[in-house]
C-alpha cells in the first residue's frame, strides 16, 4: 500500500503535530493531548484518504478497465450523438486515484474552470473539472473525466498531452469528494449499472 504524492506531505505534518503534542504532553497534559491527538487523527486521515493500493489485474481482450473507484451513478446518453456517459461518485472513503481504463495514446487534456456543485447531483456535470482522451488502437478511444465536489476543488493529471500509457496506469487525483466520468462509444457495451460498487483498473467497465 502505497500513498499519493500530495499526501506524503501531509501525512507527515500531522505526525510532527502530534510528536510536538507529545513533547507538550510530557509537561503539561492539558496543553500537549489536544494537539497530540488533533495530529495523529489527521496524519490518520491523511494516509487513509490518500492511499494508493497497486491494482495489477490482468483483462480479458477487449476489456476496459473502470478509472475509478466508486458507486456508478448513471449510464445513458446526455446528448452526444454516439456517445455513451458513466458517471461514477467517489466518496471521502473511495480511494481517489483514477486510472487509465486501456492502453493507448493520451491526445488530449483539457482543463475547464467551472462550480463546485456536490459531486452527486446531476449539474457536478458542469464543475470544475479536467478531461483526458486516450486513443488506441483500430480507432478505439475512450474519454475520463476528473470532476471536483464541494469540499477540496483539486484535480492533479499526472501524465501530458502524448504521454503513452498502459492499461491500469495512474492518471491523476481528486481531492476529497468528487465524480468521474467516462465518455465511451455507443459500440461499446457497457458491463455496469446504477447502483454498481466499481474499483479503479478492478472492475471491467465495459467491453469492445
Amino acid at each position: 500500500m502505497g500513498f499519493a504524492p500530495a499526501g506524503v506531505k501531509l501525512i507527515a505534518g500531522g505526525a510532527i503535530v502530534g510528536a510536538v503534542g507529545g513533547m507538550i504532553a510530557a509537561w503539561s497534559r492539558p496543553l500537549g493531548l489536544p494537539v497530540l491527538f488533533l495530529g495523529l487523527a489527521f496524519a490518520g486521515f491523511s494516509a487513509y484518504f490518500f492511499r494508493d493500493p497497486e491494482r495489477d489485474k490482468v483483462f480479458a481482450p477487449g476489456e476496459l478497465a473502470c478509472p475509478a473507484d466508486g458507486t456508478v451513478l448513471s449510464v445513458k446518453n446526455e446528448g452526444t450523438p454516439g456517445i455513451t456517459v458513466v458517471r461514477i461518485f467517489l466518496s471521502v472513503l473511495n480511494v481517489h486515484v483514477q486510472r487509465a481504463p486501456m492502453e493507448g495514446k493520451l491526445t488530449k487534456i483539457k482543463f475547464t474552470q467551472g462550480k463546485f456543485a456536490i459531486a452527486y447531483k446531476p449539474e457536478a456535470a458542469q464543475n470544475q473539472r479536467n478531461l483526458m482522451r486516450i486513443d488506441g488502437d483500430y480507432g478505439r478511444f475512450v474519454e475520463v473525466e476528473q470532476i471536483t465536489g464541494s469540499i477540496a476543488r483539486r484535480i492533479a493529471c499526472y501524465l501530458k498531452e502524448g504521454d503513452t500509457v498502459r492499461q491500469g496506469e495512474r492518471l491523476g487525483m481528486i481531492y476529497f469528494g468528487s465524480q468521474v466520468a467516462v465518455y465511451l462509444p455507443e459500440n461499446v457495451r457497457v458491463l455496469v449499472k446504477p447502483g454498481d460498487k466499481v474499483q479503479g483498473a478492478e472492475t471491467a467497465l465495459a467491453l469492445w
